[in-house]
């Protein structure tokens, strides 16, 4: 397999979030495709397949596990794809279902599965696990399970300095996480009604924290929605408490069973 490196929601190599890309996967076995991941050490790994139709397949990999559906391996693999064949269209088939994915240059705006989202069991846990209290709750943006091609618990911080600090064990975490199969945890603090800033633990792919989670951001746009009329456009900012610095771009559309927009930009990473 060739293996491509891209980081995506940035046009700085040096931010972003970087993952794996293989563009032609045809024939590799799951133990295969795991193992490149693992190699590979990102947080994700995309590996496209081509089909007959001339759509794709899209398997997702962490050095983990396999995931439903990865948002910024799916910016990567658009603009790993455009670099190589031109720009234009992709629909790719996720476990979770149909994505469609346009590119213009090294743009790529992904459209996810309809969304929805749930009330939040384990709440309590869940905070006590992060060191959050009731109190530390933004009362704007209720706690909710949020879904766009995997499931996200959704945190608004009240304060900017509550989500910039980030401590909690991991493995206690990822036991929470793996019994209500949750793929991040969407930490946010709302700015203003169209600017967010957001973390994302990711126990479940190893890693203490994604620096750009297009999934996430897709669920996060899906649950704005629900509470009732929501800006067209908000942008999430993402990693900068990390050092790769993030900016993801999540349209609304009003329709409620409407797939949700996210752009961002990706660059290829030196070999």
């Amino acid at each position: 397999m060739e293996i491509l490196r891209y980081t995506a929601f940035s046009d700085d190599p040096n931010g972003g979030n970087p993952a794996g890309v293989v563009l032609d996967a045809t024939g590799a076995t799951e133990p295969e495709m795991l193992a490149v991941a693992a190699e590979i050490g990102y947080s994700e790994t995309a590996f496209l397949i081509p089909r007959p139709d001339g759509e794709h397949d899209v398997r997702y990999f962490s050095p983990l596990a396999e995931v439903p559906f990865c948002g910024h391996a799916t910016i990567a693999t658009a603009v790993a794809h455009a670099d190589r064949h031109g720009p234009g269209q992709l629909r790719l088939h996720t476990r979770a279902g149909l994505v469609a994915v346009s590119t213009t240059g090294r743009t790529a705006t992904l459209v996810s599965v309809a969304p929805r989202t749930a009330d939040l069991e384990d709440l309590d846990p869940l905070l006590e696990i992060l060191g959050w209290s009731r109190d530390d709750l933004d009362p704007v943006l209720p706690p909710r399970a949020a879904f766009a091609g995997a499931w996200h618990p959704v945190l608004a911080a009240r304060t900017r300095a509550r989500l910039a600090k980030l401590d909690y064990d991991l493995d206690t975490l990822a036991a929470l996480m793996a019994g209500r199969d949750w793929t991040t945890i969407m930490l946010v603090h709302r700015e203003s009604d169209t600017v967010f800033h957001a973390r994302n633990p990711f126990p479940p792919g190893g890693i203490v924290e994604d620096p750009a989670t297009g999934a996430a951001a897709a669920a996060f746009g899906g649950y704005l929605r629900s509470l009732g009329p929501a800006p067209a456009t908000i942008t999430i900012h993402q990693g900068y408490d990390m050092g790769r610095p993030s900016v993801l771009t999540v349209g609304i559309p009003t329709s409620p069973s409407a797939g949700i927009p996210v752009t961002g930009s990706a660059v290829p990473l030196p070999a």
